[in-house]
């Protein structure tokens, strides 16, 4: 079993504090963040952000098992998770609207087929996507099949 560890500090209220966001493992140590990096794309961290990358990697590699498993390799895969943040109209309160995936990647000898297969596996199977209520958030993806 592993654990995965993510640490959080904040000081002050929700408009005016400032906070970090580190990974118990130090990969990422103390990236600030605060309501202004968050809501307004001042410079610092988001954790809409910091789950849009890892939603990415969670997924490409899905895509690339995808493909393994049809005895294919993968050659590379280049993905953007896009996460749309916005206020409930109703309620005021911050809410993740959708997530999509741009996806580019070369699988030599793959079909356009196979490969939009892979990409719906992922779309749904990948660990981070199994914890999103999909019937709730949009989770859409547009994929490119590069032919070498």
């Amino acid at each position: 079993m592993i654990t995965s560890t993510g640490i959080s500090t904040w000081k002050g209220s929700w408009k005016e504090g400032t906070g970090t966001i580190s990974t118990k493992t130090g990969f990422l140590s103390e990236a600030p963040v605060s309501y202004s990096s968050r809501f307004n794309g001042t410079p610092g961290a988001s954790p809409e952000e910091l789950l849009a990358a890892a939603h990415a990697a969670c997924f490409n590699q899905a895509v690339a098992n995808n493909a393994v498993m049809k005895n294919l390799e993968t050659t590379s895969i280049y993905t953007t998770a896009d996460i749309v943040l916005d206020f409930d109209a109703s309620t005021g309160y911050p809410q993740i609207k959708s997530l999509h995936f741009n996806v580019e990647s070369e699988i030599p000898g793959a079909t356009q087929e196979q490969f939009e297969y892979f990409l719906e596996r992922a779309r749904v199977g990948c660990t981070i996507s199994k914890i999103i209520n999909q019937d709730v958030l949009p989770l859409t993806v547009t994929g490119k099949l590069i032919k070498s």
